[in-house]
């Protein structure tokens, strides 16, 4: 049973008006829209075409268009050498009477949903940069849902932040705007696939980034809380429950409060509840860590790329935005974000190192670094979701360590679990969602490296770095729940490393983890 007698509700009181500034889109994107199979004659058209060997022939719109211009297509790709591999693209400005085909290679044999949704990023990459109204997209697979698909990738793929410029190019001020039509056999029911289902997934990730994004000057504890209540605004079964400095007091939250209490920004622990499935089941949770930004306390960071550290608040942004997701799409589970909000700041007031913290659960550890502060506000989200929500699975996702991305680079997130059936669900849902984890150990010994003189064990030290930080998380897990525990730290920001479905900047990395997550393993 739930007991809620020591928390405290911070009353929706802000005006609507003022919060539904808030929620604004970092920047518009195109509509996307569908409509039946069959090319335009005119205007910007993309054309997926699969990988054909040389002097073989080519079939459908392709072929029909290439026939009514004498051949241009044909000349245009043997001149550019263009086969139709999978991740390669043609940009042909004024030919066969159009302004503009892009030609986007599909690969051989038939594209999976995965490399539909490649496909369709590449298409919202050049969606966003061109400054046509209408972009027709010509989908001639027969592969059931890949118009949504498709349109799920091209929605990944057009995110842009332009939010805060205030010079652009005139000839660029309109890209972006305007509307993609996808062509298929689809028809309506891409329509009703895209609508229902994945567009509800698009918009919890453009809501993660834009959290992710936006500067700690806009973003910290108490917006972070404003932005999510404006998002869940009007979605059906939404509860969300926010802890402020007073009531955290209430309840012993000394860790979290010893992560703010150097900071000008009070922290707040806010818990978005959806209940999609059967009234009283054990919902999903996850956990997010949600530094709004990391100066490292007083034990600061180097100066260079100290800037990025807005990031630090992903893992909460992902949460949150995984949950958008399933409450917009209507998922059958209950499930939870429980993100601890908190900006690590040094001054007079701040934890220092060789401090003792007293946590909600009771236990205490040393303060070692006072730049191990995302496992200190976790420790406090885990133990409030399993004392109210008793859930069935907890998996938290933070931005944590640098040693998770000395040991996995950007190609993979460490996943920590002790739990071999939830170390298999979440991998085959990362490697699904193309977000992709890499199951690291949790050695027993990891704990003699935290062991602490004076407290019942310390916040950091020893080797591996990841692995002794996830021992620490784990302490305050209860013995037998289903846990895992993701460090994200190489995979929630892309420094010029564009990928097909995300843009260089914030990924908002493990939304569609988690959705996919729910799907294969909880929904009803």
């Amino acid at each position: 049973m739930r007991s809620r007698r020591a928390s405290s509700h911070l009353l929706l009181t802000a005006p609507i008006a003022l919060i539904a500034a808030f929620a604004l889109p970092a920047e518009a994107q195109r509509d996307i829209r569908f409509e039946a199979a069959g090319a335009p004659e005119t205007g910007t058209l993309v054309l997926p075409v699969p990988e054909v060997t040389q002097g073989s022939a080519r079939a459908g719109a392709f072929a029909r268009i290439d026939a009514g211009s004498q051949g241009a297509l044909t000349r245009a790709i043997a001149a550019a050498g263009f086969s139709g591999k999978a991740d390669t693209q043609l940009d042909l400005p004024g030919i066969a009477g159009f302004d503009r085909v892009l030609l986007v290679g599909t690969g051989s044999g038939t594209p999976d949903a995965r490399r539909i949704e490649d496909v369709g990023g590449r298409i919202g990459r050049f969606a966003a940069r061109s400054t046509a109204p209408r972009i027709d997209v010509v989908w001639e697979g027969s592969e059931t849902g890949a118009a949504a698909r498709l349109a799920f990738g091209a929605a990944l793929g057009q995110y842009r932040f332009d939010k805060y410029r205030t010079t652009q190019d005139v000839d660029t001020s309109r890209a972006g705007d305007g509307t993609l039509v996808v062509r298929s056999t689809d028809g309506a029911a891409a329509a009703q696939a895209w609508d229902g289902d994945l567009k509800a997934v698009a918009e919890g990730v453009a809501f993660a980034r834009d959290l992710v994004t936006e500067p700690a000057n806009a973003i910290y504890p108490e917006t972070f809380v404003e932005r999510t209540r404006a998002a869940f605004a009007g979605k059906p079964n939404v509860s969300i429950e926010v802890l402020d400095v007073p009531a955290m007091e209430r309840l012993g939250m000394g860790s979290i409060l010893a992560v703010g209490q150097g900071s000008a920004r009070p922290p707040r622990m806010m818990v978005v509840r959806y209940s999609g499935g059967a009234r009283g089941e054990a919902p999903v949770a996850f956990v997010g860590k949600g530094i709004t930004f990391d100066t490292g306390g007083i034990s600061i960071k180097p100066g260079e790329n100290m800037w990025r550290m807005k990031y630090d608040m992903t893992g909460a942004a992902s949460a949150t935005g995984a949950v958008l997701a399933l409450a917009g799409r209507g998922a059958a589970v209950n499930a939870i974000a429980a993100v601890a909000l908190a900006e690590n700041m040094p001054s007079g007031t701040a934890t220092r190192p060789g401090d003792v913290i007293r946590t909600a659960a009771g236990k205490t550890y040393e303060v070692i670094s006072t730049d191990a502060e995302g496992r200190m506000v976790l420790v406090d989200a885990l133990w409030y979701v399993q004392r109210q929500d008793n859930p069935r699975v907890i998996v938290d996702i933070a931005t944590l360590t640098g040693a998770i991305v000395t040991a996995l680079g950007n190609d993979y997130a460490g996943l920590f679990t002790r739990d071999d059936a939830l170390a298999a669900q979440l991998t085959a849902a990362g490697d699904a969602a193309g977000e992709p984890v890499w199951r690291m150990p949790l050695h027993p010994g990891y704990g003699k490296m935290l062991e602490s003189p004076i407290a019942d064990m310390r916040n950091g030290g020893g080797r591996p770095g990841s692995g002794t930080a996830a021992h620490f998380i784990g302490e305050w897990v209860d013995a037998g729940r289903a846990w895992a525990h993701l460090d994200i730290a190489g995979m929630a920001w892309r420094d010029g490393e564009e990928m097909s479905t995300t843009p260089s900047g914030a990924s908002a990395y493990g939304v569609r983890l988690f959705d996919r997550f729910v799907r294969d393993n909880y929904e009803q």
